[in-house]
């Protein structure tokens, strides 16, 4: 009998052990993928950006400068890491590492395709929401430890952002997760591919504007990017940080931008599934595997923050607040009890 009993337990560590491998190698994958992506999201902003503007963008290191992106790690990587003489030096070196590693975080619960997420877990959301939290700290403690009148008045602009965007952000998925019924991101998708037009940002067009807007205030994006302001701010929350450092926030933004434009595609536009009326009419589109539809919204979204950093110009402080307070929240409010409303009356 105790000869059965080690088996078995040989057996269970063995499973075990797996598992914890598998997990380990979709780490790798994930993290792989997602920060080649972000490297080369910077070379096709500079390549987009440029077109629009009628010049050539990253030309020469590479084929079209399609090296770019390495030749910039390399020298980030090489470059001098100068810290302020007055800084909070312990403040000073957690500020980017809490800022990047709260955006890999993310990556976590994300499902690209069906069934592959690292942690497929019950309130995906919500873990999004928080990560997006922390990330904000390593902006203020950048700006409060850089000892810098600008670094510091970026990194109150960035708590005050975040503070009022983060809440219209919240609500304007509370519309999706009503008629989902989970907070599961995966069931999320898989409720819009049995839901008649395929996807919600139809029926949630108030919610899916919210979240947009919203996004690209939540990113420092333009024409949101006040917290780091070139014009007033040198650079803000980052202006004294430089080498590896800088590049860590530099990542974490671009990362930030590829998990909301993955929010995007997940909770509004049916994730890595295309409504079943375009699948009738066309059903060869079905042997298409799922992360290309999935990526395809994801560029999509991605080109989209290119395009607003090419066309529009940056907003002002007092009017970045007022349209987060006296515009969005009141709007996302409005999209949950119009939702809700209608679930009642059978319509959704």
């Amino acid at each position: 009998m105790s000869g059965i009993f080690e088996a078995i337990t040989a057996t269970d560590n063995l499973t075990l052990l797996m598992k914890i491998g598998i997990i380990f190698l979709k780490i790798a994958v994930v993290l792989g993928i997602a920060l080649l992506h972000v490297a080369y999201a910077t070379y096709w902003e500079r390549k987009v950006i440029g077109h629009m503007q009628v010049r050539l963008g990253p030309i020469e290191v590479g084929w079209h400068g399609f090296l770019q992106p390495i030749a910039d790690g390399v020298k980030l990587f090489f470059k001098e890491d100068i810290i302020p003489a007055n800084a909070d030096k312990p403040l000073f070196y957690l500020a980017p590492v809490i800022f990047m590693v709260s955006a890999l975080t993310s990556l976590s619960v994300l499902p690209f395709f069906d069934r592959f997420v690292i942690a497929d877990i019950n309130i995906g959301l919500l873990f999004l929401f928080a990560m997006s939290s922390l990330g904000a700290y390593g902006i203020i403690l950048a700006g409060w430890a850089s000892n810098s009148k600008y670094s510091f008045l970026g990194g109150l602009r960035s708590a005050s952002q975040v503070i009022s965007y983060e809440i219209a952000m919240g609500l304007s998925l509370v519309g999706v997760m009503m008629m989902a019924g989970s907070l599961n991101l995966s069931e999320i998708v898989r409720a819009q591919h049995q839901y008649p037009t395929g996807m919600f940002a139809i029926p949630q067009f108030l919610g899916f504007f919210v979240f947009i807007t919203a996004a690209f205030a939540e990113t420092n994006r333009l024409p949101f990017d006040l917290p780091e302001a070139e014009s007033e701010l040198v650079a803000g929350y980052f202006t004294e940080y430089s080498g590896f450092r800088f590049a860590l926030f530099f990542l974490g933004e671009y990362t930030a931008m590829l998990i909301m434009s993955s929010i995007a595609a997940l909770c509004f536009l049916g994730g890595w599934t295309i409504p079943k009326f375009i699948t009738d009419a066309a059903p060869f589109l079905l042997n298409v595997p799922g992360i290309v539809w999935f990526l395809i919204k994801v560029y999509s979204f991605m080109f989209f923050y290119y395009w607003v950093r090419a066309t529009l110009p940056r907003y002002r402080y007092d009017q970045l607040m007022a349209i987060g307070w006296k515009v969005l929240i009141p709007l996302a409010l409005f999209n949950i009890v119009l939702t809700g409303t209608l679930r009642i009356m059978g319509v959704l």
